[in-house]
């Protein structure tokens, strides 16, 4: 694993205006993820997890603060170009898969590729291979209707890895699915986070998911921390944890 800087994040808020006052999810959080790192972010239901990783998934804006991927600030960046961010560097991963009904496997999979401007041919000679990667290729004709809770899981994870990312971002990815389909899936995404060298970050109640990632972080009053669980966290991980100004750096 590289020890360089994939992700970063400084001093973030993110407050809402709700009845004539705000809504503070967190404010001063900060937070650095070396290339290469699986990370799992738990926490209670509403602690702002989801919220955190649509930020570092350029899906929402912060209140204040910055993110960096690498050496590129996009906190400044349009619309539009943060769209053509995500489409070329992220992926993403759901609790709900998210197909489109009335297309294929092999189109649902494709679709990022089209939005990319990729010829169809050559958007579906790299979905067939991604397929392949899930042990789905004999399922690409069909439809999101026809295939079981794990099936259309792992077709959701091939379309986040159609377009190359370097970063993938997974939100509860096995909450809806049995654990049996569930080992199925994370055992994958383990493999696939080695074999794409990838960047990972999983928000996740499933501690046993969890503690095979190189960190666990607890989003816990606004604050990311180490968790008190035992076992979650192995020998000396706390020499990673440095102050940043402004922020608890973890």
């Amino acid at each position: 694993m590289s020890t360089g800087s994939a992700i970063r994040a400084e001093s973030l808020a993110k407050i809402y205006r709700s009845g004539g006052s705000d809504l503070v999810v967190f404010e001063n959080l900060s937070l650095d993820i070396r290339q290469g790192e699986r990370v799992a972010i738990i926490g209670a239901s509403g602690a702002g997890k989801s919220t955190l990783l649509h930020l570092l998934g350029c899906l929402d804006r912060p209140s204040k603060g910055k993110i960096y991927f690498g050496q590129q600030d996009v906190s400044g960046l349009s619309e539009r170009e943060l769209a053509d961010f995500r489409n070329k560097t992220l992926g993403f991963v759901w609790q709900n898969p998210s197909l489109l009904p009335e297309f294929t496997a092999l189109e649902n999979v494709t679709m990022p590729l089209l939005i990319r401007g990729v010829r169809p041919e050559q958007a579906a000679r790299v979905a067939r291979t991604k397929l392949d990667e899930v042990g789905l290729s004999a399922r690409e004709a069909h439809r999101a209707g026809e295939l079981s809770g794990g099936e259309q899981q792992r077709i959701a994870l091939a379309r986040a890895l159609a377009g190359g990312p370097r970063v993938l971002l997974a939100d509860e990815p096995t909450g809806n699915l049995d654990y049996q389909t569930g080992e199925m899936v994370l055992t994958l995404l383990t493999d696939l986070h080695r074999t794409h060298d990838l960047t990972s970050i999983f928000v996740t109640h499933n501690l046993s998911f969890a503690e095979r990632c190189d960190r666990v972080l607890e989003l816990k009053k606004g604050r990311l921390s180490f968790p008190e669980f035992p076992g979650l966290q192995p020998a000396g991980v706390a020499r990673d944890a440095t102050r940043l100004d402004g922020g608890d750096y973890v």
